[in-house]
Order: C-alpha cells, then structure tokens, then sequence
C-alpha cells in the first residue's frame, strides 16, 4: 500500500517520535496542548502505524515556524521527511496573497542543515542573519 498522509497525529505517536530521535522527553499535556494548537500537521503512515511527522507554527500573519520533522530510523532516506516538507511548506505557500511573506524559521538537528538547505533554508549565521538563539524554560515537579 505505501506511506499516506494525514493531517493529525496522537500525542502518544508524537512521543514515539521524538524517542526514537533522542529528543528529550515532553508531558503529555503540552504534547496535546501543542499539537491542538499547530497549524498543520502532516503524519506519515504505513499501514497504520506512523512512522514520521512535521508541524507548522504560524502567527496568522507573517511569521511560521516548522517543528517536530521526524521519521523513525529504519524510514529514513525513502522520501517520508521531504514529502512531508514539500506538504507544509505548500500549506504555508496557499496562504499567501498578493504583496504578503512569510518569514519561515526552523531550527535544524545537528548534521541535518542539507536536508533543509534543499529547500531553500540558509543556515544561520552567514552574511545576512545572525544566529539562532534558544532558551528551555523548566518548572521542576511531579507529572
């Protein structure tokens, strides 16, 4: 049957994901606080089980960002994470009207920057941007 696409995906699928990448652990709650709260979704499914995901972050206006781009290991190099860039990215692209742009961000895994620069991301520094910056806010506790 092949890899289909869905637009949806369960907090405890994305979990899987992010394991499967080495990604640190997020509560439950937030996973289903973010993924309701997303843009769009793009799901990669083979025969039932999903094996790769990516989001869009967008303002409504001017400013998107892509997150959670993963395919398990053992389907990576078959296509799944372009297909699933080329959907978003196409999402972000029927929203445009006359005169608009939208700023599009994301934030590479390390050795991975050739995967987006093939879709026109530039890598950060260079002679126009400066670099990207991040900071993880954390309130210790029981879950």
């Amino acid at each position: 049957m092949g890899i289909t696409y869905e637009n949806n995906i369960s907090a405890e699928d994305c979990a899987k994901l992010r394991a499967s990448a080495g990604w640190r652990e997020v509560h439950p709650d937030q996973l289903r606080a973010g993924l309701r709260s997303s843009a769009f979704i793009v799901a990669a499914q083979d025969g039932g089980s999903t094996v790769g995901m990516a989001r869009l972050i967008y303002d409504g206006g001017y400013v998107a960002f892509i997150v959670d781009v993963l395919v398990l290991p053992q389907y990576q190099g078959r296509g799944i994470g372009k297909a699933m860039m080329e959907r978003v990215l196409r999402n972000l692209r029927d929203r445009l009207k006359d005169g608009y742009t939208i700023q599009v961000d994301l934030m590479s895994a390390k050795g991975k920057e050739g995967f987006y620069e093939k879709f026109g991301f530039v890598k950060r520094p260079d002679n126009v941007y400066g670099c990207g910056m991040t900071q993880r806010l954390e309130k210790k506790g029981r879950a």
